[in-house]
């Protein structure tokens, strides 16, 4: 869910803080921290998150039938 109210406090999704390798992120207000690093001045970023994707649906159990009008 990309809007909830409830969101974890972790530098992946922090407008401070910028991705610098997967194990570590710098931050403008406490430097290098790690990814699921947390403090008092998180700034929640909706543009940091990766929504997850769904599953492409198989259509190969229909037959043409299904699909005419």
């Amino acid at each position: 869910m990309l809007f909830r109210k409830k969101i974890d406090k972790c530098c992946a999704y922090c407008a401070h803080a910028g991705k610098v390798n997967d194990e570590a992120y710098i931050c403008t207000k406490k430097g290098m921290v790690s990814p699921g690093h947390q403090c008092w001045r998180f700034k929640y970023d909706p543009l940091k998150r990766v929504p997850v994707k769904n599953d492409p649906t198989d259509f190969s159990k229909y037959d043409d039938v299904d699909f005419s009008l």
